[in-house]
């Protein structure tokens, strides 16, 4: 069965200024009603480089605690490193239709690795204006060269290259992380697969869409992830939930943005908050974001760290799983 893209439905819809109804959200969710308009939220944003690495940790912990977002300057990644992954990006989606369904998610594939546009369970049908690459690219014995694109012809360096300098952020970050629950600065990585732990690339094509007030890139969620490392293009389109509302995050060039995902939360038994965040689209624009989720291995079993639960004064929040049964119940909408 052929799979309609969004990128091909914008193309067409752009002369007739309407959307398809599929793409209309709820009035609970439509971004021109629910969007708390002139406010751009400036969430934490931290220097990466600072020398007092106390105040780095205190900063980060302080950020993950109340907003479950912050971004990140001085990072160390160059900033041709980035444009260059994006390059290749922008290049892939770029191609003729067939050219990228070459890399289709296969439709009997319980992974979810591949080109696509649908990607889990939508109430009453609604779809969301993008279409996305997933790909793994890192631990090596976790990489499925098959769905990383042959054109642009140095695709693959660009993301090899970009992986390595994300590692280093990576370990910098889940040291602070761990310091800022008091825990020793190895051990929240160990917990969620130390050396194991999975770099699961996508990349979000949002193309321009003529009644962005109607549709929205990707619905309210959080990341199953410990921690999602993500890069947008220059197009604004992140949007966070505060105090129930909605509010635009202020794009800052070269910045990463650093999401706190699932599994950290249970993992810092609710210290640590998932940010319940969404992507709005643009009408005159395509946006791109290259967000790379540091998932634990599927057989990792994930629950809160046992030096921060006490039975008496800080009892277990959440239940113990492995991380694979974690995802197919957030996919399936079953409760955890």
């Amino acid at each position: 069965m052929e799979v309609e893209r969004v990128q091909a439905i914008a193309s067409l819809s752009m002369t007739k200024n309407t959307i398809p109804i599929e793409f209309i959200r709820s009035e609970t969710e439509q971004p021109a009603i629910t969007t708390v308009q002139g406010s751009i939220l400036e969430v934490p944003s931290i220097d990466l480089n600072d020398t007092d690495e106390d105040k780095v940790v205190e900063l980060i912990a302080k950020a993950s605690e109340e907003w479950g977002l912050f971004q990140v300057v001085h990072h160390g990644i160059p900033s041709e490193v980035i444009t260059r992954l994006q390059e290749a990006g922008r290049e892939f989606f770029e191609l003729p239709q067939d050219e990228k369904e070459v890399y289709a998610k296969p439709s009997d594939s319980q992974d979810i690795e591949g080109y696509g546009t649908k990607l889990q369970k939508e109430v009453e049908g609604k779809k969301a204006w993008v279409d996305h690459l997933f790909h793994r690219t890192w631990p090596p014995h976790a990489i499925n060269y098959k769905f990383w694109p042959n054109n642009p012809s140095y695709y693959r360096e660009a993301n090899e290259q970009y992986t390595e300098c994300l590692r280093k952020v990576t370990e910098k970050l889940f040291k602070c992380l761990s310091l800022g629950l008091g825990l020793e600065g190895h051990e929240l990585k160990e917990a969620v697969g130390g050396e194991d732990l999975v770099y699961l690339l996508k990349i979000n094509y949002y193309p321009p869409c003529p009644r962005p007030d109607l549709a929205l890139g990707v619905v309210a969620h959080t990341d199953m992830s410990a921690i999602t490392i993500l890069v947008p293009n220059d197009v604004p389109g992140l949007q966070v939930s505060r105090d129930e509302q909605w509010y635009d995050v202020k794009y800052i060039p070269n910045a990463l943005i650093i999401h706190i995902g699932d599994q950290l939360e249970i993992l810092s038994n609710g210290k640590y908050k998932a940010v319940q965040h969404r992507t709005t689209v643009n009408k005159d624009k395509t946006r791109m974001s290259w967000p790379v989720f540091l998932e634990p291995p599927a057989d990792q079993e994930i629950g809160p760290h046992p030096k921060l639960v006490d039975e008496q004064e800080n009892p277990a929040k959440y239940k113990t799983k492995k991380y694979s049964d974690y995802v197919y119940r957030k996919f399936n909408k079953i409760p955890q």
